[in-house]
């Protein structure tokens, strides 16, 4: 969805280096490839030192999920400083459209993990719904504001746009589809915001 590491201050806990590595291995690797070890090496903590903080993977899948949380709402937070609902959507596709190589190399950041952890039978209790229920939220309510009568439906293809392009953009290994995407849907907020 976004940038998949929490924006934090120089001087970082431990605990926090650990989500952010947590993240990112995560990410790159998958749940299932990575190991405490792996997360801890990135993070440069001690592996006897982790388990102060975390004493299972699944604890730091949902440290992960949190912080996947935050970060977009972060986001969200940034993107209100613009002047209107299309303004807010087209920031939002940009920022997409930014992390396109990322994108090529990984797909979405926590839409790999949604996915991944739906091959579990828990599902981590729905907490990635959750999360990726902010997002389609946040796009109803600025394809309302836009005055728009199907801001349901439109919010749903607006993620659903991204998902799928994600995918693809992962798939072929092209950055080059989501800048395509990207611009074809700063095209079609500009039609639905009569511009």
């Amino acid at each position: 969805m976004t940038n998949s590491e929490p924006q934090v201050g120089p001087k970082i806990g431990k605990r926090e280096r650990l989500i952010g590595a947590a993240m990112r291995v995560f990410y790159e690797q998958g749940i299932e490839k990575t190991t405490i070890a792996d997360i801890a090496r990135a993070a440069e903590v001690p592996v006897g030192n982790v388990y102060y903080y975390f004493k299972t993977k699944d604890q730091f899948v949902e440290a992960v999920i949190e912080g996947h949380s935050r970060v977009l709402a972060d986001t969200i937070a940034a993107l209100e400083s613009l002047p209107g609902p299309a303004e807010r959507l087209q920031g939002m596709i940009r920022g997409w459209v930014d992390q396109r190589e990322m994108a090529a190399r990984f797909g979405c950041p926590f839409g790999t993990l949604a996915g991944e952890l739906d091959k579990r039978s828990d599902a981590f209790g729905g907490e990635p719904a959750r999360v990726m229920g902010q997002l389609v939220d946040w796009s109803r309510r600025q394809f309302a504001e836009l005055g728009r009568a199907d801001a349901d439906e439109l919010g749903i293809a607006f993620v659903a746009s991204y998902q799928g392009i994600s995918l693809l953009t992962n798939t072929f290994r092209d950055p080059g589809l989501m800048l395509g995407e990207g611009a074809r849907l700063e095209r079609w907020i500009d039609e639905l915001a009569g511009r």
